[in-house]
């Protein structure tokens, strides 16, 4: 991936600034907007006093609170907002165990996006899982979608000896994926730009994607899956992967389904898809009820609730 001498010296700025954050020993849990917003909208949270109020709520701030190094790093990164007499960090820097990842800031309304979340904590306990007790030995492996990097960088960590590909449409997700990376530590991580696997070549050992399942009104790319109730993209996915999974390749896929009248839509698609000896899989629920807030917005009137959902897809043969 090609970056501009400007887009270079940002990236390395934020780089810099998430080293002096982890060695400061910052840490933030990034929660659901809503519980953002609930946190923000109380008494006090009108303006930060933290570093976590201003690196993980999002929360306006006094130039003094923060170093002048923090605050020549914000600027050269080009991430520094004015906000009336305060400013507001255009990132934020969330926690997933030792990792420390920085994405978009709250609110995340620009359809550039980067996406980090209590989803994001889902998929790595699915991939965790998955790697603990998986007997085929990952040499080549793709985190599509990747937005902040999470599936790339926990593969690219538990199997320092593949070649692990991560990939998104969105030119800042590979920007934050690379800084995260670089971040972590590990060198065995390539960003590339596709549309799903369209744009790589090769078959995988390992695929894994966290897409977005929302039907989103303003279409914003980290949120809006298509088709009726947001399950286009995941159908997609699970499509594609039939073609380029190898030999006891194993498809992970954390997603969200609409569910109406009891009835799981996307699970009845997959049957269809996954229909013979080829492939064994397993589809359960993870949580049975997330983004409630999301029942009010247009087109869901009929749905009775958003379940969070696992499916592991292996090639038999």
């Amino acid at each position: 991936m090609m970056l501009a001498p400007e887009q270079i010296e940002a990236d390395q700025a934020l780089l810099q600034l998430g080293q002096r954050l982890r060695a400061d020993g910052y840490r933030f849990t990034c929660v659901t907007p809503a519980t953002h917003a609930r946190n923000n909208a109380r008494e006090g949270a009108e303006q930060a006093r933290t570093l976590r109020d201003v690196f993980g709520w999002s929360r306006p701030f006094a130039p003094s609170l923060v170093s002048v190094d923090q605050l020549r790093l914000l600027e050269r990164a080009q991430v520094l907002v004015p906000h009336g007499e305060l400013l507001t960090s255009a990132v934020r820097w969330s926690s997933l165990d030792e990792l420390l990842l920085v994405h978009s800031a709250f609110p995340t309304d620009a359809r550039d996006a980067v996406f980090f979340g209590p989803d994001s904590y889902r998929f790595a306990q699915v991939i965790h899982e998955h790697l603990q007790h998986s007997p085929t030995r990952v040499e080549h492996a793709v985190d599509i979608g990747c937005g902040s990097g999470v599936g790339a960088l926990l593969i690219a960590r538990a199997a320092q000896h593949a070649q692990v590909s991560a990939v998104d449409i969105n030119p800042l997700a590979l920007r934050y994926t690379a800084i995260n990376a670089a971040l972590a530590g590990v060198s065995n991580v390539s960003v590339e730009p596709s549309d799903l696997l369209d744009g790589i070549t090769g078959t995988f050992d390992l695929i894994v994607a966290n897409p977005p399942y929302m039907l989103d009104r303003s279409a914003r790319t980290y949120r809006h899956g298509g088709g009726e109730l947001g399950a286009e993209l995941s159908l997609r996915i699970v499509e594609q992967a039939r073609e380029r999974l190898g030999r006891r390749g194993t498809l992970l896929l954390y997603t969200g389904v609409a569910i109406v009248e009891g009835r799981d839509a996307l699970l009845e698609a997959i049957r269809l898809r996954l229909a013979g000896p080829e492939w064994s899989w397993v589809y359960r629920e993870v949580d049975p009820d997330v983004f409630g807030e999301q029942l009010a917005e247009p087109g869901y009137a009929q749905v009775e609730r958003i379940a969070a959902v696992a499916l592991t897809v292996t090639r038999n043969s």
